[in-house]
This record gives structure tokens, C-alpha cells and sequence, in this order.
């Protein structure tokens, strides 16, 4: 990336610069009676339009490839709260705020690095700090707009971590993660904006985007855990991995595949309501058991995630740039998940089939 376009976009990532083509007005201010959401600068923007953007922002070589506990992840984490309060999303975090914080920590076993979850019952004051790694969640909600669902909710998520920097590759050692899951958290940005702008949901929608999944999907183990609106409330969860560029085997651009689809019935519901998804084409991979999904999962709720994933060679490598990305296939796919949201949001609540809810 050019040193102009590395500076571009830092400063777009911490706040400096609006995303749309306005100024300082580039904000959700507070309608008055009777109307709907002030518009942003970029409303007029074509949706692949904005996704290139926000990639080319979450992406950049500037956020050092976003792992966790790195000053990247805290850009990336501080650009996402600032876009979803910009789109009227509300927080839900702790505290009425926008973060989810987490504390890993570090430890030797039998010669190997381990990474895990803190404790509750342990005290951070009384582990050296080197030997921790503090990131943090966004987590946010759009309330539903049915008297008779609104109570429950669905949660839309993804993962903006990654895996940072390291060993070069043709002389590039940032490790960008534009695909895995740049575009994923992008997906989740852009659904939020149009429901909390465009389109109420009938049940809430609660906007989960977590760190720490290159490191044992443990920032939504923490949220599960230890979650910041009852767990009870959530229905069902769709996450959104790996959608930047086409898969054949699910038809190409365009169309997208579902972890886990013969387990409950959401694949068959959403797919009768028209969604352009197939069952997961390459079962022999897991990743029904390789995503947050999983968590979800085996707390005992319908959890599924939507990619189109195609086996490329860049996963986890520094080629995994913004360049790689094919955006009208994304922007399709995205304009997707955000009918399969409003589906899950309005229709009936997803049921494990027989057999197919995984052990806890």
C-alpha cells in the first residue's frame, strides 16, 4: 500500500477522516417527531461502494493484520463502535457502552504457547502482564419492531481479528486478512446499518463483532460466558465468514453456502424464503466446528455461518489483500444476508433437527 493510502486510511480507522463524501455532519443526529434518521454523506453511495471502503479500511497495512491485543485490534474495535453509532445502532455492552472487554492469558504447556480465557475467579493484578493479552468485543443492538417478538433476538456476528504480523512471504509480512474476516465484519456492518436505518426488524437483532477467534474463538466464548443481555433472549445466530470472493461448488458469484446446514432448520427455511444458499459443499473441512458459530452451538442454540469460502491459497497469508476481493460477488452476498436477517428476525424460530444440536 502507498504511504499516502497507508495514512488515509489510519486516520479514516481512528475517527480523523468520515467514511461517506461529507463532513463534520456525517453523523446520526436525533430526528424530531415523526421522522426517520438524519442522513449520513454516504447514503447515496452504492453499497459495494461503501464495502470496498470499509475493507480498505479494516484491511489496511496500517492495522498490522488486527491480532488480538495489538494496536490494530484497538483501531479496528474503536472504527467499528464509531460506524455502528454513526449507522443508530445501540450499544449493548456492559455499562450501556459499545465494549465487551476480555482478558486472556498466556501460559507454557509441555513447550507450547497456550492462549486462554482468564479465570472469573482469577485476579489480573496477581499474573505479570506480559503473560496477558487484554482486547475487547462491540457489541451492539437494534431493538425489534414486534410487539409480539421483540423480546428475543438474533445475533448477526463475525470476527474482525486476525492473525497480525509475521514470518515474510515475497517480502510482505503483514498478514491482512481482508477475506478471513475483514469481509465477514464488513457483511455484519453494512446489515446493521440498513436495519437500524431501513429496515426494522420484527425480533431485535444484537450485533456481535469479536476478537480473539484466530485464538480458539475465545472472544465469543467470553461473550457466551459471560454475556451482556440474557442469553435466554437469543434464537439463533448467523455468522458471516469468509464471503470476498465466489465458490463454485456453492454457483458461483453471487451465492453462498451454510455451515451445518442439515443440523436445524434454518438452511430450509431461509432457502424456501429465496435465499441463494447450499448446504456446505466440503463437509470433510468442519467448519460447522471452525467458526463462532460453534459456541452458539453448543450453548443450545441454532447457529450457523454463512461463507463462500473457496479453498484459496491466500488463507492466512500475507496475499490475502483488499485487491483479491471480488466486491460486486460481496455485495451481493451481502444484500443476501441482510434478507436472511429480516427472515430469521420475522418468521419461525430455527429448531435443532434430530441428532443435529453438537454436545456441549
Amino acid at each position: 500500500m502507498r504511504t499516502s493510502a497507508r495514512r488515509a486510511a489510519a486516520a479514516l480507522a481512528l475517527g480523523l477522516l468520515p467514511l461517506g463524501c461529507g463532513g463534520a455532519g456525517d453523523t446520526a443526529g436525533a430526528p424530531g417527531a415523526g421522522e426517520g434518521p438524519a442522513p449520513l454523506a454516504d447514503d447515496d453511495v452504492p453499497r459495494v461502494e461503501r464495502v470496498e471502503r470499509l475493507l480498505g479500511v479494516l484491511a489496511a497495512d496500517s492495522l498490522e493484520g488486527r491480532r488480538t491485543g495489538s494496536g490494530g485490534s484497538a483501531v479496528a474495535a474503536a472504527f467499528i463502535a464509531n460506524e455502528l453509532e454513526r449507522y443508530g445502532v445501540e450499544p449493548a455492552a456492559e455499562g450501556g457502552g459499545w465494549f465487551d472487554e476480555l482478558v486472556l492469558v498466556v501460559r507454557e504447556e509441555e513447550g507450547r504457547r497456550r492462549v486462554g480465557l482468564l479465570p472469573a475467579s482469577a485476579d489480573p493484578d496477581t499474573i505479570p502482564e506480559v503473560r496477558l493479552i487484554r482486547d475487547r468485543n462491540v457489541v451492539g443492538i437494534i431493538p425489534g419492531a414486534d410487539p409480539a417478538l421483540r423480546e428475543e433476538l438474533i445475533v448477526l456476528g463475525a470476527h474482525f481479528d486476525h492473525v497480525g504480523v509475521g514470518r515474510p512471504v515475497d517480502g510482505d509480512s503483514i498478514y491482512n486478512g481482508a477475506d478471513d474476516d475483514a469481509s465477514g465484519t464488513v457483511a455484519v456492518l453494512e446489515v446493521a446499518r440498513a436495519l437500524a436505518r431501513e429496515h426494522p426488524p420484527g425480533r431485535g437483532v444484537l450485533v456481535l463483532l469479536t476478537t480473539a477467534e484466530e485464538m480458539g474463538i475465545l472472544g465469543t466464548r467470553h461473550w457466551v460466558e459471560d454475556p451482556t443481555v440474557p442469553l435466554g433472549r437469543v434464537v439463533a445466530d448467523l455468522q458471516v465468514e469468509m464471503i470476498g470472493r465466489p465458490d463454485s461448488l456453492a454457483g458461483g458469484p453471487g451465492k453462498a453456502w451454510l455451515t451445518g446446514y442439515e443440523r436445524s432448520t434454518m438452511g430450509d427455511h431461509l432457502r424456501e424464503a429465496g435465499s441463494p444458499l447450499v448446504p456446505d459443499p466440503r463437509p470433510d473441512q468442519r467448519f460447522f466446528f471452525r467458526s463462532d458459530n460453534i459456541v452458539f452451538a453448543r450453548a443450545g442454540i441454532p447457529a450457523h455461518t454463512v461463507s463462500s469460502y473457496n479453498l484459496h491459497e491466500d488463507y492466512h497469508r500475507p496475499s490475502d489483500e483488499v485487491e483479491q476481493v471480488d466486491f460486486p460477488h460481496m455485495a451481493a452476498v451481502i444484500d443476501a444476508i441482510e434478507a436472511m436477517v429480516l427472515e430469521l428476525a420475522a418468521g419461525p424460530r430455527p429448531e435443532w433437527k434430530e441428532g443435529g444440536r453438537p454436545e456441549g
